[in-house]
């Protein structure tokens, strides 16, 4: 089987940043660049064993899996020849779908 394609959605940038922030508005910038750079190491495994993370339980889809680093869940959206990883999350969070209501406009 031929290596797959890495990608980041927006999501996940997004997240990574913020752990990046976070660390460094708490006095050890070097904590969150080491974690994030992990993050990039782990996601790496993938190009060659894209289905080495879980099925995301809460979702319970074969097409989207996590992998666990601690304190982080990997989550990534597994296609034929590609995997994009989504979210970065702290693995105490557990994910949601957007119920009907989010994203409506309140109206008078």
């Amino acid at each position: 089987m031929p290596a797959v394609i890495i990608s980041f959605a927006e999501s996940a940038l997004r997240d990574l940043e913020e752990v990046r922030v976070w660390y460094s508005e708490q006095g050890v910038p070097d904590v969150g660049a080491r974690l994030v750079a992990e993050v990039f190491q782990r996601v790496q495994a993938l190009v060659d064993h894209p289905d080495m993370g879980r099925v995301v339980p809460e979702f319970d889809q074969p097409f989207l899996r996590e992998l666990i680093h601690p304190p982080f869940r990997i989550v990534y959206r597994r296609d034929p020849q590609r995997v994009r990883i989504v979210r970065v999350w702290r693995s105490e969070r557990l994910l949601r779908l957007p119920t009907a209501d989010q994203g409506r406009t309140a109206r008078s």
